[in-house]
């Protein structure tokens, strides 16, 4: 009888590399998952590692153009930001690697998922949730919820020893003391020594973006053009006759990411709270989500009307609890993503920003659907406006307030 088999989805560093061994010692054929998000990671030493483990397979799939254009514009466009500063870089990945894995296990006909999430984790959450929506008859092994995995591995130096007893390969490098979590929209680090949150992190820690004594020393200034609150192109002035246009979305978002991070761009260091309701200090850099965040927003304001506005801002905290917690194929999910998606029917333009030691300022924007009236606005001209019309406007909004202060006036 062949032994159940089951798609791993595997990172090459210690713990999925134990977890491998592991589930082949239960007598499971395992085939290895990669999805390339634009991580810097060597796959194919990572695929020669999971073979000598005794991998069946290991598949390694490019999913940056799909990443880019199905989860993290989108993301942008809806406005996507938890706790008024993480840009779920992390988030949004989740189920970009859900659909890839559960398309391979559908595909070889597995009977099991893995994963090396931790159990106190958000990501086990993302993912498990992410597959349910995508498999429902699918099924999950996650060893670190499992006793007889946990605590046989208490830690780093259980996995060392069972790493050197099965000849699984690690790394000379020293490990780092902290985690990482990366892809093309960002980096994010976490644990070791950052879960002190008074504790300052280490020089060199951040690998996207540079300190901003070491950025550069002239700014920068890009124009990004967006279609229904997607970026669609971004034009970079060169100091030439003519400047540089992008409008590949992969090359975008790689030299967008190169630029922020030359000037430091996209850091910041938080204290969030995970859905299973931990606190947690993590440090995230985000260079190109942050400039196009920034453009987008002011976009908006200038394309949008205001009541519209206001709904579409609490909407997109919602979408961003959503995401955040795993939810994005949820039915909430699915409905709060159209109406936000409705909300940038007309949102089309271009912004130009500027660059520089870790700001992001918004210098100019034009749109053919502004909502700004010169004439209107203008303190020279009338423009159709009755300043006569004030004086009832106020009334009427004062009669509330004289109400309120009559009676607070009155002795207690």
């Amino acid at each position: 009888m062949a032994n159940d088999l089951i798609v791993l989805a595997y990172s090459g560093g210690l713990d999925t590399s134990c977890i491998l061994k592991w589930l082949i010692q239960k007598d499971y054929d395992v085939v290895c998952y990669m999805a390339d998000i634009g991580q810097d990671e060597n796959f194919s030493a990572a695929k020669k590692k999971a073979m000598a483990i005794g991998a069946k397979d290991v598949i390694v799939e490019d999913l940056r153009k799909e990443f880019i254009v199905n989860y993290m514009l989108p993301a942008l466009q809806m406005g996507l930001v938890y706790e008024s500063r993480y840009l779920l870089g992390t988030s949004v990945a989740r189920p970009c690697i859900s659909v890839g894995i559960v398309n391979a296990a559908k595909k070889l006909g597995a009977k099991y998922i893995s994963h090396g999430a931790t159990g106190k984790g958000n990501d086990q959450v993302r993912f498990e949730l992410s597959v349910y929506s995508l498999w429902p008859e699918g099924k999950i092994i996650a060893p670190w919820r499992l006793p007889e995995f946990f605590n046989r591995f208490q830690g780093r130096s259980d996995l060392l020893d069972f790493a050197k007893k099965e000849n699984i390969p690690v790394s000379a490098t020293p490990k780092a003391p902290w985690s990482t979590d990366e892809n093309i929209m960002h980096i994010s680090y976490e644990s070791g020594i950052l879960e002190d949150p008074a504790e300052i992190p280490p020089k060199g820690i951040y690998k996207m973006t540079r300190d901003l004594d070491q950025a550069e020393d002239y700014p920068c200034s890009i124009d990004i053009a967006f279609k229904k609150g997607l970026p669609v192109s971004i034009t970079i002035p060169s100091g030439q006759e003519k400047s540089l246009l992008i409008q590949d979305q992969l090359k975008m978002i790689e030299t967008l990411n190169k630029l922020g991070g030359q000037h430091g761009v996209g850091r910041i260091d938080i204290v969030e709270n995970r859905f299973l309701g931990l606190k947690s200090r993590g440090l995230y850099e985000t260079p190109a989500g942050t400039i196009l965040y920034t453009a987008h927003l002011d976009l908006e304001a200038f394309t949008l009307d205001r009541e519209v506005l206001r709904i579409k801002r609490n909407l997109q905290d919602k979408m961003s609890d959503f995401v955040y917690n795993g939810f994005w194929f949820s039915p909430e999910a699915n409905y709060t993503r159209k109406c936000l998606e409705l909300s940038q029917e007309s949102v089309s333009g271009t912004v130009t920003v500027q660059i520089f030691k870790g700001n992001v300022l918004v210098l100019a924007r034009k749109s053919p659907f502004s909502l700004y009236n010169k004439d209107l606005v203008s303190m020279d001209v009338a423009g159709g406006f009755s300043p006569e019309d004030s004086t009832g406007f106020i009334n009427i909004n004062a009669i509330r307030l004289k109400e309120y202060a009559r009676i607070t006036n009155v002795p207690k």
